[in-house]
C-alpha cells in the first residue's frame, strides 16, 4: 500500500520600507511609495510578498488578504474605542492617573 504525504509551503512577509541590503531599484521604489504616502496625506503603503506551493489562485489569495484586513479593521476599532474611553477617564478622573 502506497502512503501519500501532502506537501506544501507558504511564506508570507509584509514590509513597510527598503532593507539595507535592497537593490537600488527597490530603494527608489520605496522612495516613490513614501512620496505617494505624503501626497495622499493619510494611509500607509505596505508591500506583501508571498510564495505558496502548490499554487493557489490569485482570487483565493485576494480573499485571504481581504479577510485579514477585516480582522485588522476590527482590532483597530477596538483599540480606538479603548483609547477614547481612557481619554474620557483621564479627563473625568484625573486624580486616578497621577
Amino acid at each position: 500500500m502506497k502512503v501519500y504525504k501532502p506537501e506544501w509551503q507558504c511564506t508570507f512577509s509584509v514590509s513597510d520600507g527598503a532593507e539595507e541590503s535592497s537593490s537600488w531599484k527597490e530603494r527608489i521604489a520605496w522612495r516613490l511609495r513614501s512620496l505617494a504616502d505624503r501626497l495622499d496625506g493619510s494611509g500607509r503603503t505596505l508591500k506583501i510578498d508571498y510564495d505558496v506551493t502548490p499554487i493557489v489562485s490569485r482570487a483565493d489569495v485576494d480573499t485571504c488578504l481581504g479577510k485579514g484586513f477585516e480582522v485588522t479593521q476590527g482590532l483597530l476599532t477596538q483599540l480606538a474605542h479603548q483609547a477614547a474611553c481612557e481619554d474620557v477617564m483621564r479627563d473625568a478622573k484625573a486624580e486616578l492617573y497621577d
